[in-house]
């Protein structure tokens, strides 16, 4: 289950942190998946942490957080992040070592209000035995956040460039992946080659977990036609896009175009 495949992207992704797609795409994850918190203080598991916007922000809001990040650059800048929360808040913040493996050897016998996996699945063979993974974390009417990419929307990222060739070659591996029943693959924006997933095996694999979905959403419905380096915009000019993306990404048929989609399940 544990994977090192984002590794060779890690520095252009901590980059572009403040450009505009990864702007939209974490606060996208935050709006969404606020809907859906129970009352707090929560319990909460953030697998795959990376630098952390995720795991800090509920941090931020009184929630106790376990940090789950195998990678050591990636956990320093999480921990460069983490000096800007108050004492008490940094108390209830804990940054562990390991991945999806080895969950079992850190979490046991905790059971999380809240499990997040953002971002990991798609550096991953499967998605199946990840999503069972989470499932065991969560309590009893617990919420699992997801965000994967979404597989059923490869070809929109070039085709809102122009980029025709790219749009036809990713019709062309979501077809051959359909007829030799397989997940797509494609080569991300960090130049590392990854997996997708789809709504309905995402669904699958929930449910087979224990796990009923409730929710979903896109991500980066109108916003990722820009280069990776594109400088997120200020004041009204971000505000009215993010509120666009908000209402894209929970609107059909427009949300079933994000480049990610984002699940939403509780333990049943």
């Amino acid at each position: 289950m544990a994977d090192n495949t984002f590794v060779a992207g890690q520095e252009p992704w901590l980059e572009r942190l403040g450009n505009l797609r990864n702007v939209v795409r974490q606060e996208m994850v935050t709006r969404q998946l606020a809907a859906h918190l129970p009352r707090g203080p929560l319990r909460v598991l953030d697998v795959g942490a990376g630098q952390g916007t995720q795991a800090l922000r509920l941090a931020r809001r009184g929630h106790s957080v376990t940090a789950v990040e195998p990678d050591g650059r990636m956990r320093a800048a999480f921990e460069e992040a983490a000096a800007g929360l108050t004492q008490q808040q940094r108390e209830h913040v804990t940054l562990v070592a390991t991945d999806l493996a080895g969950l079992a050897s850190v979490t046991q016998p905790t059971a999380y209000d809240v499990v997040m996996c953002h971002g990991v699945l798609m550096y991953l063979p499967t998605s199946s035995e990840a999503v069972a993974a989470l499932a065991r974390r969560a309590a009893p009417g617990g919420v699992v956040s997801i965000v994967a990419r979404n597989g059923g929307a490869m070809a929109w990222r070039p085709a809102v460039r122009h980029d025709w060739a790219g749009a036809l070659a990713m019709l062309d591996e979501q077809r051959r992946a359909t007829v030799e029943g397989r997940d797509a693959r494609y080569r991300n924006e960090i130049g590392v080659d990854a997996r997708a997933d789809t709504l309905a095996s995402l669904t699958a694999d929930c449910e087979a977990a224990g796990l009923a979905v409730v929710a979903w959403y896109g991500i980066r419905v109108a916003s990722d036609d820009v280069a990776v380096d594109e400088p997120a915009p200020e004041g009204d000019d971000l505000a009215m896009l993010l509120e666009v993306e908000e209402r894209l990404g929970s609107t059909d048929p427009y949300r079933a175009l994000g480049t990610l989609v984002h699940v939403i399940a509780r333990r049943t």
